[in-house]
């Protein structure tokens, strides 16, 4: 079982950064890839980033890359989302999930449904 509780969400003006955080707890944190979904009203969740076990791997959406920033702290139990240049597209629900992949096959995945644990969420507002 793995808990995660995401925090940092906030109204933001565009332009501005937000770095989110997930604390996780319940498994070896090492032991997983880690994922950020967001979900916008009316909208299907969508992959963000995701980072794998030892933090050497990363995959990023393309309406992310270049701006958002994904990295973990093993010793920390976290996983961090640094955003920058966001613009109100990136309004959202933001989701951190956990997943426990065996280690000969823990590749990073980007569908929901391939992520065994997720957090509650966290609010991302950013007004033009």
């Amino acid at each position: 079982q793995v808990q995660l509780v995401e925090s940092g969400g906030a109204s933001v003006q565009a332009g501005d950064s937000l770095r989110l955080s997930c604390a996780a707890s319940g498994r070896t944190f090492s032991s997983y890839n880690m994922g950020w979904f967001r979900q916008a009203p009316g909208k299907e969740r969508e992959f963000v980033v995701a980072i794998g076990r030892s933090g050497g791997s990363t995959y990023y959406a393309t309406s992310v890359k270049g701006r958002f920033t994904i990295s973990r702290d093993n010793a920390k139990n976290t996983v961090y989302l640094q955003m920058t240049s966001l613009n109100p597209e990136d309004t959202a629900v933001y989701y951190c999930a956990a997943d426990i992949c065996p280690p000969w096959n823990c590749l990073i995945q980007t569908t929901p449904r391939e992520y065994d644990y997720w957090g509650q969420g966290t609010q991302v507002t950013v007004s033009s």
